[in-house]
């Protein structure tokens, strides 16, 4: 399900993107422009209120703000699930 939702949500990335160069079927591009920045405003608020979790990536910081701001939680809640279940081993 995550790979779908990653999915959906480049698509809509690169439509809005796209629709800067071309015009989109039944005029969307604005509708998209304007979903894509609100996408990326929310996960720009995400990134600031869970830092400490975005930190825990296995890579450099950079690839996971990225991410996080491409994908929100779809990227940093199971960084945050890991470092849960290693603090509390079952």
């Amino acid at each position: 399900m995550n790979i779908f939702i990653k999915t959906v949500l480049l698509a809509t990335y690169a439509l809005a993107i796209a629709s800067l160069f071309a015009p989109m079927p039944f005029d969307a591009g604005p509708m998209l422009r304007r979903v894509s920045l609100v996408l990326l405003a929310i996960h720009l608020l995400e990134l600031v209120f869970v830092f400490r979790h975005v930190r825990l990536y296995k890579g450099p910081l950079a690839r996971s703000i990225v991410l996080t701001l491409l994908f929100g939680l779809l990227h940093w809640k199971p960084l945050a699930d890991a470092q849960k279940a290693r603090q509390n081993p079952v």
